[in-house]
This record gives C-alpha cells, structure tokens and sequence, in this order.
C-alpha cells in the first residue's frame, strides 16, 4: 500500500500542465482576484514551504486510500478545466494539481499546497463542463483561502513562537515523526468525517462562482450540480454536509445572492455540455 502511495503520488506530481485556449476567459473585476486569497500581508517563505510539504503528505494519503483513476485523457481534461480555474486565485507560489480518485463516493477534497481531487462517482453525476469548474473551484476556494492551514495553524519555522511543523518535518525523532503523522490524520479527518466549519464552507462556495466567471464558466453549474446530488449521496457524507455546510435551501439562496450581487448573472458564459460528454465517454 505504501509503495503504490508513493508511485500514485510521483504520477500526480509529473503530471503535464496546461492551460486550453479553447476556453475563454472573461476580464475579472479589479477586486476579484484579491479577494479569492486569505492575503494576511506578508508570508513567509518558510510557510509555504510547509504548506506545500505537508499537503504533499496528506495528498499521498487521500491517493492512498482510494486509488488513482488510470485514464491519461481524462485525468488531462480535468488538469486544463482545473489550471484555467487556478489562475484566478491569487496563489501563484503554488504549482496546482488535479487528479481523479476510483470509486462511486461523490466526493471532492482541496488539500494544503494545491492539490485537489475529485471521484469517478462525482464526475458521473456531472452534466456539463460548467459543473465540475464549479466543483473544483469550491476546492480551490479552501486552498486559496488556507483553511485547512489555518484550522491546523501550519506555520513554517521562522514562526519561533509557535510549534512548527516544519520542525516536525526536519526533525528525526520519533516523537518527532508521531506529531507529524498525527498532523495528517487530524487533516484526513477534516476532509473525511468532519468537514470544516460553515463559514469557511460559503466563502468557498462564494469563491467558486467567482472563479468560474473569470474562466468564462456558466456560474451557476455549482448550482445545478448540488441540486442534482443532494439527497443521494451516503448517509455518512449526508450527515457531515448538514453538520458542516449551511442548510440545502440556505447554500441555494446564498449561491444564487452571491451570483446576482457581483453581476455574474448577465454574462455570456458557457457550459461546454457536448465537450464535457465526450470526453465522459472514455470513463469506465
């Protein structure tokens, strides 16, 4: 298992980057772009450093669990939908990557550093292009706006004050190594049990439709795709959805307000219905 984590996290990391000029982009807001980041002032090179370090290990882990899904053309598809999205989050210091998992679960995860995946049963449930844009921008809403990094206060080590996972990462103790791999596990459990908080969920909705506008992406594909999947997806992941995410009708009407606030309602924007299905043809 571990050597296969490793291989999987290797084909991730080299994975060919980019961006289709077939999809178009939109001329962004002046204050769009700054507002999709968690800018605090200056940031530490040491921290991104340890963001990217330690999301690489949660990435491994989530590869880990569920498997790469092996289709070089799909797997390409989604990185060019993804990086068209990714630049519109004022995080350039992150190389950014997506992959897609194995199995039916209709599950997405953003992890630290600019890693973002999404399963073979998510992708099923997609009707339009616009829809996963939607998606993986929800994803590239956390990683912009370092939730998990926050939640996890992972700091680098020029933060002195502060315990530092840098240190935990460099260090060759044993005790060293435990607080490291429980760093990891509290991550997992974020993104596999219990989600994160509210707040940080409709910022990330709130970022997505905003993403989506920049790459000339139909906003609202977020929209559809949530009405389509709620109610049918596992009990388990049901119960955190309500624990975490605001209610249905609530993240509905929050969507919608967020679309027809920043104008987003009244552009040409497309859905790409026909390519998405094409290249959905390949997947098994």
């Amino acid at each position: 298992m571990m050597r296969s984590a490793v291989i999987a996290t290797v084909v991730l990391l080299l994975l060919a980057v980019a961006r289709p000029s077939s999809v178009p982009a939109v001329q962004p807001e002046a204050d769009w772009r700054k507002r999709i980041s968690s800018d605090e002032g200056s940031v530490a090179t040491s921290d991104i450093v340890e963001e990217i370090i330690f999301g690489r290990a949660v990435a491994a882990r989530i590869i880990g669990r569920y498997g790469l899904y092996e289709n070089p053309e799909l797997m390409k598809y989604v990185n060019l939908v993804g990086h068209t999205l990714a630049q519109g989050t004022n995080r350039p210091e992150l190389e950014f990557h997506f992959a897609i998992l194995n199995g039916d679960e209709m599950r997405t995860f953003g992890v630290p550093g600019g890693y973002v995946f999404v399963t073979q049963g998510a992708l099923r449930e997609m009707r339009d292009e616009a829809e996963l844009a939607g998606v993986l921008a929800h994803e590239l809403g956390h990683i912009a706006e370092k939730t998990a990094v926050r939640e996890l206060k992972i700091r680098g080590i020029e933060d002195a004050a502060v315990s530092s996972l840098a240190q935990v990462i460099g260090g060759s103790t044993d005790p060293a190594r435990i607080a490291f791999a429980r760093a990891v596990d509290r991550a997992m459990d974020i993104l596999l049990k219990n989600g994160y908080k509210r707040r940080d969920e409709t910022k990330a909705d709130e970022d997505a439709v905003v993403l989506c506008a920049m790459a000339g992406y139909d906003p609202s594909g977020l929209i559809r795709y949530i009405e389509r999947t709620h109610g049918i997806k596992g009990e388990e992941q049901t119960n955190m959805l309500d624990q975490t995410h605001p209610p249905y009708e609530d993240r509905i009407d929050w969507l919608k307000t967020a679309i027809a606030r920043d104008g987003l309602d009244s552009g040409s924007y497309k859905t790409y219905q026909k390519r998405f299905a094409e290249y959905m043809k390949a997947m098994k």
